[in-house]
């Protein structure tokens, strides 16, 4: 197939991309739109917006380079092969980070998305081999779960490991170009003449660094990364990187404290900085209640997981995200509409039935499950189902066995849900409507779960309160029948496990 044509597929395939992101967007609006309707008095107007940077250039809108691709595609062809192709600038977009500060995100034209893509892919196929197995971001052959599987597994073979964790800061921003174009005709790497072109187009103007929110920026970390991966293995050591975060573990100390000169090394080498305020350096993980001569800890942190000798857990940041979210969800639908005098809510509880818990529990499960029913897991784990697609948030954690933080977690869940509809119950009294002693606020928080599971709506169990415990099991059997890449979220590899 000629280059124009693979890049009027890359394009139409971006465009597709965020058309459907967008469409999406603007569904769950309509829909929240709706809900917000029904739920309070003087709901704000609905307010479709779209992506600042499509006001900037019509190649910024997927919709007018879809329309156009065919003859766009063509003029980027002539141009990569005449030799003349350099990218448009690109916006800069600034977003927060989850732990404060921000990060800047380059965002090119679609065009030029599609070149990267299209380079990014190409590079990858023929190179894919030369990367280290311990390097697990930004490939198609590895993702963030083997990553986990491979260090839970690991470091289950010894009571205690000692293990050094590294952060780099700006690691994409700071790399030196002297140092990273050295890469390209080194260690087999097969870059030819017109991929050369095409990368040094998109780091044109720029003294240092890799502008990170474009294909090509992936490939070139890895890269960058190589000799790194490749001195820890010949130093014996075991080690997992996913992009810049890295954490390395061996049952000699001795050999724990050679990984630090070779990250060192790499540092001053691709003029990375370490951050040493992320960076926990040298530890000794070790079984609870063993005793340690250094300073021990049971578990570290890494990629949104806590992982220890005999457990792989949330960890605590993550754990806190996913409460807020729930609790968000209770709030906003059980209490939020009530607070205001005059009163805004509009549908009050009445008949033993509460349109806003039935709101809540349905957003809740979707958040957790993915849309999936209790009894649809409950189908799945006793194998009267055969295959589930799983999308909620614990999806992009199939590789947990803490059964006793997901059983604290149910816990947690169905005492929120109490005190909600407690609450919910008071702010109605308020107002003169005396609900106590209907469904749902006569029930008590022992017998909250099977009366609400009990209860039908439409004939079906639409209130059983989602379980930790229960998606837990059915990602179990998922991952014993299918393997990681059939139970895990189908985002995993965009999703911000460094930043939860």
């Amino acid at each position: 197939m000629s280059l124009e044509l693979q890049l009027k597929e890359r394009l139409l395939s971006e465009c597709d991309k965020l058309i459907e992101r967008h469409q999406a967007y603007q569904n769950h609006l309509h829909l929240d739109w709706l809900r917000n309707r029904d739920r309070i008095a003087g709901a704000p107007p609905k307010e479709v917006r779209v992506p600042g940077e499509w006001a900037l250039d019509p190649k910024f809108d997927p919709f007018y380079v879809r329309r156009n691709a065919a003859a766009i595609a063509k003029s980027i062809a002539r141009k990569i092969n005449a030799h003349t192709y350099v990218p448009q600038d690109p916006h800069l977009k600034k977003i927060p980070k989850t732990g404060g500060g921000e990060r800047q995100l380059t965002v090119f034209q679609i065009p030029d998305a599609a070149v990267s893509s299209y380079f990014y892919s190409r590079l990858l196929a023929k190179n894919r081999h030369r990367f280290s197995s311990f390097s697990y971001a930004y490939r198609n052959d590895r993702n963030v779960h083997f990553a986990i599987q491979d260090i839970a597994v690991d470091l289950a073979q010894n009571a205690r490991t000692f293990v050094a964790e590294f952060d780099f800061s700006d690691f994409f921003g700071s790399i030196d170009h002297a140092f990273l174009f050295a890469q390209f005709h080194e260690n087999g790497f097969l870059i030819s003449a017109e991929d050369e072109e095409v990368i040094r187009a998109f780091l044109h103007g720029r003294d240092r660094g890799i502008p990170q929110g474009t294909s090509l920026s992936l490939f070139l970390a890895n890269l960058v990364c190589w000799k790194l991966d490749k001195s820890l293995e010949k130093a014996g050591l075991k080690f997992a990187r996913y992009a810049d975060d890295t954490v390395i573990w061996s049952p000699d100390y001795s050999a724990i404290c050679e990984s630090f000169n070779i990250v060192d090394a790499f540092s001053r080498d691709a003029k990375v900085p370490i951050n040493l305020k992320k960076s926990d350096g040298i530890s000794l993980l070790s079984k609870d209640g063993l005793a340690a001569e250094i300073v021990s800890k049971p578990s570290f942190n890494f990629l949104g997981y806590a992982i220890g000798v005999e457990k792989v857990s949330i960890r605590e940041k993550t754990v806190q995200r996913i409460k807020k979210q729930v609790s968000y969800l209770l709030y906003r639908n059980l209490v939020q509409p009530l607070k205001s005098k005059p009163l805004k809510g509009l549908v009050i509880p009445a008949n033993d039935r509460d349109k806003a818990l039935l709101t809540a529990m349905l957003q809740i499960r979707r958040y957790l499950y993915g849309g999936l029913l209790h009894r649809d897991l409950v189908a799945y784990i006793k194998g009267e189902r055969k295959s589930l697609h799983f999308k909620g948030v614990m999806s992009f954690y199939p590789l947990l066995n803490d059964v006793s933080q997901l059983r604290a977690l149910d816990g947690w869940l169905t005492s929120t849900i109490d005190r909600c509809v407690q609450a919910r119950s008071k702010h109605l009294l308020s107002h003169g409507f005396d609900r106590r002693y209907s469904f749902p606020f006569n029930v008590g928080r022992d017998e909250l779960l099977g009366r609400y599971r009990r209860k039908r709506i439409f004939g079906k169990r639409l209130l059983e309160v989602p379980s930790f415990q229960l998606i837990y099991r059915a990602l179990q059997r998922g991952l014993i029948e299918a393997g990681i890449e059939r139970v895990m979220h189908p985002e995993s590899s965009k999703y911000g496990y460094g930043d939860t």
